[in-house]
């Protein structure tokens, strides 16, 4: 059984850049990354379905220490891929990296001060032990997303596509489509289907909040055209991050002046258009995450008529599409379920203390990335209200500090302890579906520092990057006596 200073579970976004920050902040460290799938890339390589996109800008989903070169602030997912990709081939993290190795548990043993990792591999299963466990497995199940059972389901005559699954050869040319949904993965499928299809309708069952960007960001192409392509990345990162904060501060100040202020930008790109009953929600900007088109995308293919929205509830599928609840057809030769995901914690894993399984949704969760009373066990989790990886990059960091402090003071356990005081609250303080159908699986927040989720980057900046790493609620221990030294991995393992 190899033994490796840290096991990082993921090999997309989060878990590459988790081992870049760990092999540059704790090169003394050995690791290995253990990916569920054949390739590299996470969700970038997962969703394959037609037009996808990030939901955010790529100087703020773009890792910190890897500037984003390419023209299109918003990228398809290729490029993404791509990206992802280039960051582990050219800092050598590719090689640490055992694929169609699928996480299934954990258990840690105190006596040893170490997890014993079980992974599933081509029907067996690899064993692996390891000082700290790093999951950057996302937050959704890659086995399928949120497909609801429809009445008359196997009524429908033509293809029923669910985004995740995404079939290689799907001829939607001259067809009419529906796509069931109205988030981002509906209004990015929408005008790149609607570009070949005799016609996309978006059905929803309530409108959501759509804005729109340019896909080129000519600010930041001047800069990078000018100055060096780290300072101009580094100056668009921060332009970005602070604007998008004042946008969320706006929001939950002045929720309806903001909630006008989008919808009068839709009336202006879809003239005479029943923007009441399509487009305006009946939740607060922000309550949700706010659905993104480049270059009005999306209200450009309404405008020319080759697609069109339905707001109402559906009754069931038909020989021919769906009907509605208030009795309307939409004729259909392909319908699209982009329903949501279906959220896991920790990827699925079953979590065990000294044999005794834990039960992750009982915990609490500390700084938004360890848990109460659980030793040496962090996980990526990104922004609701912003890009993903500026979260996972500071939690990357405060984790390589955390190690490193560990080291200094000749420590093998760091659990933070819970406080009986402190009250608790939803994990995630978001109305969104997908969230609210997951509450029970996953943790709690608490409502003071560090167990608060405050979904601040530049709060977090400073909590992680500057703020105290013994802080009086993080346990440190010293190994136990009888803890036998490890097998460590073959020095090829980590070079």
């Amino acid at each position: 059984m190899e033994h490796f200073d840290v096991v990082i579970v993921g090999a997309g976004l989060s878990g590459i850049g988790a081992a870049w920050h760990l092999q540059t902040l704790c090169p003394n460290k050995r690791y290995v990354i253990l990916e569920g799938r054949d390739a590299i890339g996470g969700t970038w390589d997962l969703f394959r379905y037609p037009g996808i996109r990030s939901d955010s800008d790529m100087y703020t989903l773009g890792y910190r220490f890897k500037p984003w070169r390419n023209a299109k602030a918003i990228a398809d997912g290729p490029s993404i891929r791509a990206y992802v990709r280039e960051t582990a081939s050219e800092n050598g993290i590719d090689r640490h990296i055992r694929f169609r190795h699928l996480v299934k548990r954990a258990n840690w043993s105190s006596a040893d001060a170490r997890w014993t990792v079980e992974a599933e591999v081509d029907g067996a299963v690899a064993r692996f032990t390891c000082s700290f466990l790093f999951m950057c497995s996302g937050y959704y199940s890659y086995e399928g997303g949120h497909d609801p059972d429809f009445a008359g389901r196997a009524d429908f005559r033509g293809p029923i596509v669910h985004p995740q699954k995404w079939p290689d050869h799907l001829d939607y040319k001259g067809k009419r489509v529906v796509v069931i949904g109205s988030g981002a993965t509906a209004v990015t499928l929408v005008p790149e289907m609607a570009k070949e299809a005799a016609l996309v309708t978006m059905l929803q069952r309530s409108p959501t909040y759509v804005v729109s960007r340019p896909a080129e960001d000519r600010m930041a192409n001047w800069l990078r055209r000018n100055i060096s392509a780290r300072v101009a990345y580094a100056v668009t990162r921060w332009r970005n991050v602070l604007l998008g904060m004042w946008f969320f501060n706006l929001a939950r100040k002045k929720p309806e002046k903001t909630k006008k202020g989008l919808i009068d930008l839709v009336r202006k790109e879809l003239p005479g258009y029943d923007v009441d009953t399509h487009f305006t929600p009946r939740y607060n900007p922000w309550d949700q995450r706010l659905c993104l088109v480049p270059d009005s995308d999306l209200f450009e293919a309404i405008r020319e008529g080759r697609a069109a929205v339905v707001t109402g509830e559906i009754d069931r599928f038909t020989a021919g599409g769906i009907r509605l609840r208030n009795g309307q057809e939409i004729a259909a030769d392909i319908i699209v379920t982009a329903t949501g995901l279906k959220l896991i914690l920790l990827g699925g894993m079953q979590v065990s203390i000294d044999g005794v399984r834990k039960n992750m949704a009982q915990t609490m969760t500390y700084k938004g990335m360890m848990y109460s009373d659980v030793p040496n066990l962090a996980s990526c989790f990104g922004y609701t209200n912003a890009s993903w990886t500026l979260k996972c990059d500071l939690t990357c960091e405060y984790v390589c500090r955390l190690l490193n402090h560990m080291d200094r003071n000749g420590y093998a356990v760091a659990m933070p302890r819970r406080d009986p005081s402190v009250g608790e609250a939803p994990w995630i303080d978001f109305s969104s579906g997908y969230i609210q159908r997951a509450l029970d699986i996953l943790p709690k927040q608490g409502n003071r520092r560090p167990w608060k989720l405050y979904q601040n980057y530049v709060l977090d900046l400073a909590t992680l990057r500057f703020g105290k790493v013994d802080d009086g609620t993080m346990h440190f221990a010293k190994a136990p006596a009888k803890a036998a030294e490890p097998a460590r991995a073959p020095a090829m393992a980590a070079e």
